[in-house]
């Protein structure tokens, strides 16, 4: 493991007379060590926007905990975490944690598997316009996942593939066809 700050042993016998500001220019830029401090600050910075996304997508009892449960993650696995994107690898981990959440929360016996797929979305049920409930509800789970992401998490860019665990490409991509989508069904609905 590097130590910190990262040390320049190599000789420059030709290293002009010039401030120390010029030398630093050159050695490799630092890491941020994700110590306790750098973890609290992620914390500040960001625990209110993941428990807001946690809280859209499971019960409200359950929003305190998963949040939790999010930050033990990130705690456990900071070494993981993106400089620079620490919040979009929160978000992709509190979808991790609350479809682990739901899964656990729905015993089925194995005798007793349902024909049908479990197409309930707590985003859509979130939503409270009928329409726009209607509509979202008739995207595919990750056009929905993808197009909250967007508009209710303000992601674009590299953060949104951050999340999507994904590309940049393949990102806009997604975002791109999930418009198309949620505009062809718009349009289904008001021709009805």
């Amino acid at each position: 493991m590097p130590s910190y700050p990262p040390q320049d042993t190599a000789v420059r016998p030709e290293a002009p007379d010039v401030g120390p500001e010029v030398l630093v220019a050159d050695a490799p830029a630092a890491q941020v060590p994700h110590d306790a401090a750098w973890f609290e600050g992620v914390v500040r910075a960001h625990a209110t926007a993941v428990h807001r996304y946690v809280r859209r997508r499971a019960a409200a009892v359950d929003a305190d905990d998963l949040t939790a449960d999010v930050l033990a993650v990130a705690w456990r696995r900071r070494d993981d975490v993106p400089d620079g994107a620490e919040l979009p690898w929160l978000f992709r981990t509190a979808g991790f944690v609350v479809a682990n959440h739901r899964r656990k929360g729905r015993p089925v016996p194995v005798e007793h598997l349902p024909e049908d797929v479990d197409t309930d979305d707590p985003a859509v049920r979130a939503v409270r316009d009928e329409t726009v409930r209607t509509v979202l509800g008739r995207l595919s789970a990750r056009d929905r996942h993808v197009l909250l992401l967007h508009a209710w998490e303000g992601l674009t860019g590299d953060a949104l593939a951050t999340a999507l665990g994904v590309g940049r490409g393949g990102a806009d991509a997604a975002l791109s066809r999930a418009r198309a989508r949620l505009r062809e069904a718009w349009a289904a609905h008001e021709e009805r």
